[in-house]
């Protein structure tokens, strides 16, 4: 999509702050304890013209997490040896409205809406689609949407 036909005021914060138009990039760390779910999630956000930073762990992801900025996360709750929900938490006490998608294989996410330390989060149930962790990660961020009379290439075009 054309950068010059994007609404400006749709972006997350720190995407505000980049100079050059053509640099922008959604920021997404990425955490899950499965390197097959990372490589799938990371192949579809990079498609997307996303840069990513991959945690195989919650411990890493922290790291990680205190050495950058993100403007999107993608957590798996149930980490080995580790509560998903407990690093959303900590992410969420550092950035109170770091964008979230969580995703489980295990059980559907649903409650997640009634904890009010949780809210602004995307559920996906594993598996899932790489348009459907697109949408996710548009409707956390704000879809940047283009004007009627721009002409867009469509990225999901290449994921799907």
């Amino acid at each position: 999509m054309p950068f010059g036909c994007a609404k400006v005021r749709d972006f997350h914060p720190r995407l505000l702050a980049v100079r050059s138009w053509n640099m922008l990039m959604p920021r997404v760390l990425i955490v899950d304890d499965q390197s097959d779910v990372r490589a799938m999630i990371c192949i579809v956000l990079r498609v997307n013209h996303f840069e990513i930073v991959e945690a195989g762990s919650a411990a890493a992801a922290l790291k990680a997490f205190e050495d950058s900025s993100f403007d999107l996360a993608i957590v798996d709750i149930f980490l080995q040896g580790t509560n998903g929900f407990d690093l959303i938490r900590t992410m969420r006490e550092r950035v109170p409205d770091l964008p979230v998608v969580a995703i489980s294989g295990m059980t559907a996410l649903d409650f997640l809406a009634e904890s009010p330390e949780l809210s602004n989060v995307a559920c996906l149930q594993k598996p899932f689609r790489p348009i459907e962790l697109m949408r996710a990660a548009e409707a956390v961020l704000g879809s940047v949407r283009p004007s009627p009379d721009c002409k867009t290439e469509v990225a999901d075009d290449a994921v799907l």
